[in-house]
């Protein structure tokens, strides 16, 4: 019999309920899979000691820390409001409202990444302290505050396919007076070019803007020439769907990528020299 812990089986149920390019069997039976074969999640077993630090500093870190607060005040705010945006979708959709009217209620239900997930990349970026940051799906700006508030020295920049919701982001920023996130709108494949030009080096990466294979490759080989060894690549629903597999297969076996941590619900890369071979890891959370 397989114990789950509680957060996780809440986290499974939302992806089930919001992902229909897996059926629901199938999602179960990759989410059974990843939790046996998963290291515990509390660093037991962990011989690197990059991956030991981050797990027990970063993953398991309890503190509670103020910008949760403010964020997930943000959250509840959103999901109270009844405002229709008419959205424009580059990527592959959202897993359970297809229609392009969507409320601001709606999108913040069902396309923002869950609290758990969100305190995550607060804490790494806290941590870390990357001093430029990239995020590519702005969404309601929820994830985006998170990552500005963890380091409010960092320069940063998200990007937004839709005008519509990219203007609701425009104005939490404002709200949460956060000064130091520069969002740029439009479709990736036109932007993104124009985005790394501009950019000598980027430190933080989070890529949630397009749940398709060929694009995820595509956006991940574009910020290839600004990356460094201190570099992290963090990407989203890595097993939404076989296209997104595919995905996070082909990068976590790039030959710049020197150790990969699957958390199920996100893939985690770093470029580390002092991985002599590629190490990866998948971890309970």
């Amino acid at each position: 019999m397989v114990l789950f812990k509680t957060t996780s089986v809440l986290h499974f149920i939302f992806y089930i309920l919001y992902s229909t390019v897996y059926n629901h069997l199938q999602i179960a039976t990759k989410f059974t899979s990843y939790y046996l074969r998963a290291s515990n999640g509390r660093g037991h077993g962990i011989h690197s000691p990059f991956v030991f630090d981050f797990v027990t500093k970063v993953l398991n870190d309890k503190k509670q820390h103020p910008a949760y607060d403010v964020v997930e005040a943000l959250r509840r705010k959103l999901r109270m409001e009844r405002e229709v945006l008419i959205v424009e979708d580059f990527g592959a959709g959202s897993g359970i409202d297809r229609s392009s009217r969507r409320t601001v209620s709606s999108i913040a239900r069902h396309a923002a990444k869950p609290e758990k997930y969100g305190k995550l990349l607060y804490r790494m970026v806290h941590y870390y302290q990357p001093q430029t940051i990239l995020e590519l799906g702005t969404s309601l700006g929820i994830t985006s505050s998170y990552l500005s508030m963890a380091n409010p020295k960092a320069i940063m920049t998200t990007m937004e396919g839709s005008s519509a919701i990219a203007s609701i982001a425009s104005r939490n920023f404002r709200d949460l007076q956060l000064s130091n996130i520069k969002i740029v709108e439009g479709n990736f494949d036109t932007t993104l070019t124009g985005v790394i030009d501009k950019s000598s080096s980027l430190d933080f990466i989070f890529l949630d803007g397009n749940h398709r294979r060929d694009p995820t490759i595509r956006y991940f080989n574009s910020i290839l020439p600004r990356i460094n060894e201190l570099t992290i690549v963090v990407l989203d629903d890595i097993h939404w769907s076989s296209d997104m597999e595919e995905a996070w297969n082909t990068i976590k076996t790039h030959p710049a990528v020197k150790c990969s941590i699957d958390l199920f619900f996100m893939g985690i890369i770093f470029f580390r020299k002092d991985f002599r071979e590629q190490q990866h890891f998948t971890i309970r959370f």
